[in-house]
């Protein structure tokens, strides 16, 4: 199911509660959005459930680098969260957003200046299928009154 489709199921049993509530409902929504996005991210896991692309080796390394990718961005910190009564947005915060931007979609990206590199494309953001499962009962428990 994509977001869209979810959009327009949930549109209209959202319009009968008020803004607060619905201003509550998305926070408890992103919360629980962030803190899947995160364990998603510490598993190195694109949401389509495939591994993250390996790191390349470096030129003159003789060693792999064995430390995780992105520890640091996927902090409550980097990955920020707005709420409004009609939208839940998480997003990197600007100063590592270009870092994520470059890795989300495949880019090139300056190393250092007059050396560029492609990054292959790790998806850093995105939904899956449990999350929007989640998303939905977090709607229907919202209007439940639980």
């Amino acid at each position: 199911m994509s977001l869209a489709v979810l959009e327009s199921e949930l549109a209209g049993l959202l319009q009968q509660t008020g803004p607060p509530a619905r201003r509550q409902l998305a926070r408890e929504i992103g919360r629980e959005l962030r803190r899947s996005q995160q364990k998603r991210i510490a598993a190195q896991q694109n949401p389509d459930g495939s591994r993250f692309a390996p790191r390349k080796p470096q030129l003159r390394q003789r060693t792999p680098v064995r430390r995780q990718m992105f520890t640091r961005l996927r902090t409550a910190r980097y990955l920020q969260l707005e709420t409004t009564p009609e939208a839940v947005a998480l997003a990197f915060v600007s100063s590592v957003a270009r870092i994520a931007k470059v890795h989300q979609f495949g880019e090139e990206d300056e190393v250092r200046p007059g050396l560029t590199a492609r990054y292959p494309a790790r998806e850093l953001l995105g939904l899956t299928d449990d999350e929007i499962g989640r998303v939905q009962e977090a709607v229907l428990r919202h209007l439940a009154g639980d």
